[in-house]
């Protein structure tokens, strides 16, 4: 299986294992992370959801190759579906990130509430160079979080970004040991057991009214912007070059 679900001691597991592509996730795997957070959140044994990938990497992003059978039409489309139920998640989400965070690897991370990361992780968000725009509302939020002139660096221009400079751009809450990660974030989810449920759902819920409607438009915005350039020449170059091994050619877009 490529998405592995488990519940132990109050926290539902979401593992993404697919490491001999190197989790790189298919529009299948985010429909069963989608299913699987809906029935974390219909289950009233669990009272934190913990997302991982395994000790050398977390995910590689979007599967190139099944992204452009299967490309993101509308909000239906299974990403958007994990978007959504993430994004919409009342129960606590915990991350736990080890080696390399691509893509969508990174802006979930921003729709999580605790995030915990090895000294081995790297962060990256290369959508222009993919010919598409950013996603998951990671345009909006990644100003927010790190400021925008930061943001121009990991957006525009895909700069990758160290553990460390990931703690200080607030996309983690701590760097750990790598073989320490996974046992320290469920030892956070498993603190959730001990609070009072209702009053948790609604701290969370409270501490996201600022800026949940807006949230929720860019997303929709970005989503519209995605799937008209996910289908444009410059995107197609960009894909064409990489399944070659070769640097795309932009010189002739304007």
């Amino acid at each position: 299986m490529s998405v592995v679900g488990s519940t132990a001691n109050g926290v539902a597991r979401i593992e993404i294992a697919r490491p001999e592509k190197k989790n790189a996730i298919t529009a299948a795997m985010y429909q069963s992370m989608a299913d699987a957070l809906a029935e974390a959140h219909d289950e009233s044994a669990v009272r934190a959801i913990l997302i991982c990938g395994q000790k050398d990497i977390f995910t590689a992003g979007n599967d190139l190759e099944d992204f452009m059978k299967n490309p993101p039409a509308d909000m239906s489309a299974p990403v958007f579906q994990f978007m959504q139920a993430l994004g919409y998640a009342e129960k606590p989400v915990i991350a736990a990130v080890n080696g390399a965070a691509v893509g969508i690897g990174t802006t979930m991370l921003m729709h999580c509430d605790l995030v915990y990361c090895a000294d081995n992780s790297v962060f990256s968000m290369p959508f222009v160079s993919l010919g598409l725009c950013p996603e998951f509302a990671s345009s909006l939020l990644m100003p927010l979080n790190a400021g925008y002139h930061k943001a121009v660096e990991k957006l525009l221009l895909a700069d990758p970004i160290s553990a460390s400079e990931a703690l200080e751009m607030k996309i983690v809450n701590r760097v750990l040991p790598r073989d320490d990660v996974l046992d320290f974030a469920i030892k956070q989810a498993e603190r959730f057991n001990q609070l009072p449920p209702a009053s948790v759902r609604t701290t969370k819920r409270l501490l996201r009214s600022g800026w949940k409607t807006i949230t929720e438009r860019v997303i929709v915005d970005e989503a519209s912007s995605f799937g008209q350039m996910v289908r444009s020449a410059e995107a197609k170059e960009a894909f064409t070059a990489f399944f070659e091994r070769r640097k795309p050619d932009f010189s002739k877009f304007t």
